[in-house]
């Protein structure tokens, strides 16, 4: 299948900012990005810390929901639902969202080259918790109605005569495919949801270029039973393989981050609202590199050989140097490491960071094993403190940073989780 790339997007959006004004009216540009998947694309769980008067002010109230208004705070799971809720004001389930802190940062970018009055950034959630991969595309409820929302932003959109177009979705799925694993090939379905919601985009809006996929990397563990870090067939590493090929080879997929770094409720499911605006700042980066022709993936592993007995691994790092930062994320054995036996031992012994590589020394020769990063953790446990995790980021944070609830938080890239044979 062919794709059109998303990085055409810019140079597309300033021609049509200068066409088609209607009168009377300022000509303007919709850029829809709303994020899809299970209980975390919902909040589930997350105090809100995002004030929604603020998020208006921020970003000079250009930031709407799909009904191209800032009454944000009334998701449910049927659309009558969602219309008694904003009747009645009910923001009980207002949970904080991981794209509030996306569309602050995408807001600040078209602030900085002076585009924003054109520019209406429309975002809002669906999904559905709990639920595979499989149980949320084409046809499912969850899908219709996040198509129906779509199309009703577009429609609404163009009764102001306004541009409307979809250059990418976020992705927070895969929780659920970990433990159950009702997806036999999350990989390949991840694909063909892209590929699938892509199509019927652009049937509603009528746009030619695809839209990309900004997905997270789960690091879930904390619901399964059987985890076992050295056995070199787990099959839970399946689900955050899969979001990091497709973010490493996928011309239309890009990343946001792993989600270990961050502080999950109960040390359970869910990232706490804190952890939801921090992601949604990596995924507001994504989205505006894609926008501006550079676009980034990451901290992803690279080129790895063995040298006697020992693992080289070259990273592509997006902002040096590497860092093994045992403060910012809990001190895992090895900083995350390991070098798995088809006997199910962990022969690594030893870690050392050069510049842009990482050294395994192990106790005998790694041929035929499997070298992980951040399949560890406590049973039950998920986070920065005692869930599957490691200790390796780029240094990005050191110039870009953001501030929540009077605290500083560097935008650090961390290394994806990653499991692969040698």
């Amino acid at each position: 299948m062919k794709q059109s790339s998303p990085l055409v997007l810019l140079s597309l959006l300033i021609c049509l900012l200068g066409c088609n004004r209607k009168s009377g009216e300022q000509q303007r540009t919709v850029l829809a990005i709303p994020v899809y998947g299970q209980s975390l694309a919902l909040g589930e769980e997350a105090v809100r810390v995002t004030d929604f008067d603020t998020l208006s002010k921020k970003t000079s109230n250009h930031v709407v929901t799909e009904n191209l208004d800032d009454e944000f705070g009334y998701l449910s799971d049927t659309h009558f639902k969602q219309r008694m809720k904003r009747i009645l004001g009910d923001r009980r389930r207002a949970f904080e969202l991981s794209i509030y802190g996306m569309s602050e940062v995408i807001a600040d970018y078209f602030q900085k080259k002076g585009t924003l009055d054109s520019i209406m950034i429309c975002t809002f959630p669906g999904g559905q918790g709990a639920t595979s991969i499989v149980d949320l595309g084409r046809g499912s409820k969850p899908y219709v109605k996040f198509l129906d929302e779509i199309k009703k932003a577009h429609d609404k959109a163009s009764e102001k005569g306004w541009k409307f177009i979809v250059p990418a979705f976020c992705w927070m799925q895969g929780e659920d495919d970990i433990v159950w694993k009702k997806s036999t090939h999350y990989k390949k379905d991840l694909k063909m949801f892209q590929v699938h919601l892509s199509e019927d985009i652009k049937a509603i809006t009528g746009q030619s270029q695809d839209v990309a996929c900004i997905s997270y990397q789960t690091n879930c563990l904390a619901l399964s039973e059987t985890f076992n870090e050295t056995a070199f067939n787990d099959k839970e590493v399946l689900v955050p393989q899969g979001q990091l090929e497709l973010i490493r080879d996928d011309s239309l997929f890009f990343g946001s981050g792993p989600t270990y770094p961050y502080n999950f409720v109960d040390e359970r499911v869910h990232i706490d609202g804190i952890s939801q605006k921090r992601l949604g700042y990596l995924a507001g980066l994504s989205v505006v590199r894609m926008l501006d022709s550079k676009p980034a993936k990451g901290l992803l592993p690279g080129k790895t050989t063995i040298s006697g007995d020992t693992v080289l691994i070259e990273f592509a790092v997006p902002h040096s140097p590497l860092v093994l930062d045992t403060v910012a994320v809990s001190k895992a054995a090895n900083y995350g490491f390991s070098v798995v036996s088809p006997q199910n031992v962990n022969i690594l012994s030893n870690v050392l960071l050069k510049d842009n590589t990482v050294k395994l020394y192990c106790k005998k020769s790694p041929a035929g094993c499997k070298v992980r990063y951040a399949v560890n953790g406590l049973p039950k446990k998920n986070g920065y403190k005692h869930g599957p995790r490691g200790n390796l980021r780029d240094s990005q944070g050191n110039e870009l940073k953001t501030k929540i609830l009077n605290k500083v938080y560097p935008l650090h890239n961390w290394c994806y989780q990653f499991s692969y044979q040698l």
